[in-house]
């Protein structure tokens, strides 16, 4: 279910986000809003979502059984509004959704939700791109490589509306990071090795959560699970050359899921 702050309150819960990028506390009727520890002002973290780029969502649940979620429209899946994911310092927030789609025969066949979290204080980052419009921000691969190029921790969560085959899932996925690393080295032989690695012999069925961490621009983890949120890192990727690519494909001139780069470009100029 999308839950989403009455009209009323629209205009006060953007100007709490703007709030965090000035640095400057949020007035006392955001008290529904928080800030992460590392400013001070609140301990506890902030959980914010945006969907369809209208509304703003947001939740202050500690728990999974309390935990809000945002759904993404075409496909039905419900992501978490706050996570913590195995590798991280601390709780990513959900910015966007999408979805991917293969055609075959001509017929669109979605295959898999996928949703970005960040950590919020990477919006102190992106100042630069405050006051522009949602297709600016869209169509700015600067934007994109700064996020990419931030320290700030983010994740990738991909989630299968479909069974795959493990090796197609793979083939699919190198199809697009292969062009996109221009004369591989030893070290991105190996990182593609090891991703390649987790995927084969694996039966990937509907439900089944996949999560791309870049702990670091070129440090990424790699988590599979069948059974909700991973828990444990299955993989650790170390080459500049694949983690860049992978971001690449999915936020890149031609990404394979326009309607998450799409989303996310809504979310930070609502936001910004």
């Amino acid at each position: 279910m999308i839950v989403t702050v009455p009209t009323a309150h629209s205009s006060s819960s953007i100007l709490g986000f703007r709030s965090i990028i000035s640095k400057t506390p949020p007035p006392l009727i955001h008290q529904s809003f928080f800030l992460p520890a590392k400013f001070s002002w609140s301990s506890t973290p902030l959980h914010f979502s945006l969907q369809n780029g209208t509304k703003l969502m947001a939740s202050t649940s500690t728990s999974v059984a309390n935990a809000e979620f945002s759904e993404e429209p075409a496909t039905r899946v419900k992501f978490l509004k706050s996570v913590d994911l195995p590798g991280c310092s601390s709780s990513l927030s959900l910015l966007g959704t999408g979805y991917r789609e293969k055609v075959f025969a001509i017929i669109g066949v979605k295959v898999y939700a996928a949703g970005l979290y960040v950590n919020p204080s990477l919006l102190n980052e992106l100042i630069s791109w405050k006051g522009k419009a949602k297709l600016e921000i869209e169509q700015d691969l600067a934007l994109f490589q700064s996020i990419y190029l931030s320290s700030s921790e983010k994740s990738l969560q991909i989630a299968l509306v479909r069974d795959v085959d493990g090796k197609t899932f793979w083939d699919a996925l190198d199809e697009a990071i292969s062009p996109r690393v221009k004369a591989p080295t030893p070290v991105d032989e190996s990182a593609l090795s090891t991703f390649r690695s987790i995927f084969q012999g694996l039966s990937l069925k509907k439900g089944t959560l996949i999560l791309l961490t870049w702990l670091e621009p070129s440090k990424m983890l790699l988590s599979v699970s069948s059974n909700g949120i991973p828990t444990n890192v299955d993989a650790t990727i170390e080459s500049m050359n694949v983690t860049r690519a992978l971001f690449d494909v999915f936020f890149g001139d031609s990404p394979v899921s326009p309607t998450l780069k799409s989303s996310l470009a809504n979310g930070l100029a609502t936001i910004l």
